[in-house]
């Protein structure tokens, strides 16, 4: 089974680069499944329905997040709705959503999905190593294949999690900082990790928004709105090819791709 994860979808450029190389990929690769995060799809910040659905219409089959996904109001009444958008397990049992997912390929194959939010630098959630471990004893008994999006800032706690979940999930892939990491490897319990995947957006940006804006606030200190950049996109992602009877992770590659 190969499997696709997308980096963070960032506003309108990245929106343009799936549009026009993602069935491409998806036909060169072979891939059977689609995996995205989006919680920085609608304008780089947050998810609303004209947007998730455009998304899933690219032929992307679930959409994960992480701690943007709450910043358009609408995304309450959209995680209610659509089953194919996760956010963080370790979020409070009453927020709208869940936080991982059985589904099938289309030949019929299980395969399992937990989306995670890490706490260093981030917001004070559950442990996400202790709900890692509830979510798999949930859908384990459904899917031998299960992919965790470990959505966090700190490249330690994306590492240790990767060490800590190896043999237990097919793969950990890392969001959320937007650059792409070179430590693709499979672990020694056959457990595919990387540390981030990258972002699909703009390219000549500051992890997606205006580069002059960025640099601008980081010279001053003075807080200003931030806004997406446009111009040359990119997708950053991997693949990863699982084995479908054990769950174990065959292979695990890079993806970048230029798109004007």
């Amino acid at each position: 089974m190969k499997i696709l994860f997308i980096g963070d979808i960032v506003g309108k450029v990245g929106r343009r680069v799936l549009s026009g190389v993602l069935h491409k990929v998806i036909d060169q690769y072979k891939v059977d499944f689609c995996i995205a995060n989006c919680e920085n799809a609608a304008g780089g910040f947050g998810i609303n329905v004209d947007i998730a659905r455009t998304l899933l219409d690219f032929d992307i089959n679930i959409l994960t997040s992480g701690n943007h996904i709450w910043n358009k109001k609408e995304a309450l009444e959209l995680l209610t709705k659509e089953k194919r958008i996760l956010r963080p397990a370790n979020y409070p049992e009453e927020v709208p959503g869940r936080g991982s997912m059985v589904t099938e390929t289309a030949s019929g194959d299980k395969i399992g999905i937990i989306n995670l939010s890490g706490r260093v630098f981030m917001d004070s959630l559950d442990c996400p190593f202790k709900v890692a471990v509830r979510e798999i004893e949930n859908i384990g008994a459904e899917s031998k294949v299960i992919v965790v999006d470990m959505h966090a800032e700190a490249t330690s706690e994306k590492v240790a999690m990767g060490w800590y979940l190896d043999g237990r999930v097919s793969a950990v892939i890392g969001t959320h900082t937007h650059v792409q990491t070179a430590d693709e490897k499979i672990l020694p319990g056959g457990t595919a990790y990387i540390t981030d995947i990258g972002m699909t957006g703009p390219s000549d940006s500051v992890i997606g928004i205006k580069k002059e804006l960025a640099i601008q606030r980081f010279l001053t200190r003075i807080p200003k709105k931030f806004e997406t950049a446009k111009g040359i996109g990119q997708l950053n992602g991997v693949i990863v090819e699982i084995a479908k009877d054990s769950g174990v992770a065959k292979g695990i590659e890079r993806i970048q791709i230029g798109y004007e």
